[in-house]
């Protein structure tokens, strides 16, 4: 089995900044891309940010420049360090990879928990 935990949300304040975690656990023989998507209440789930095998990044607008994403390939985890946090990016954010389990020939698409993060005026 695969798991994707998050960790690192919480309650901040407007300015401040929060730094993410995801551990990719299991029997994994291979992770693609690794991304941050986040749901506001009442809206739909948005991509936030990816970070591909070979590092590459993209962003969403609303979050580029205060946003950066990163992983540690040695521990299948991915990093999302959130600066100048402001009340619009009050969410649940979710941690979502591209991985091929070492029981399997195929890729698959597998999405963690979610984690709360709140951001207050």
């Amino acid at each position: 089995q695969v798991q994707l935990v998050e960790s690192g949300g919480g309650l901040v304040q407007a300015g401040g900044s929060l730094r993410l975690s995801c551990a990719a656990s299991g029997s994994i023989f291979r992770i693609n891309a690794m991304r941050w998507y986040r749901q506001a209440p009442g809206k739909q789930r948005e991509l936030a940010a990816t970070i591909t095998s070979s590092n590459s990044t993209n962003y969403a607008d609303s979050v580029k420049g205060r946003f950066t994403i990163s992983r540690d390939n040695a521990k299948n985890t991915v990093f999302l360090q959130m600066n100048s946090l402001n009340p619009g990016d009050t969410a649940v954010y979710y941690c979502n990879a591209d991985i091929r389990p070492s029981y399997r020939n195929s890729w698959y698409n597998y999405w963690g928990q979610g984690t709360q993060v709140t951001v207050s005026s």
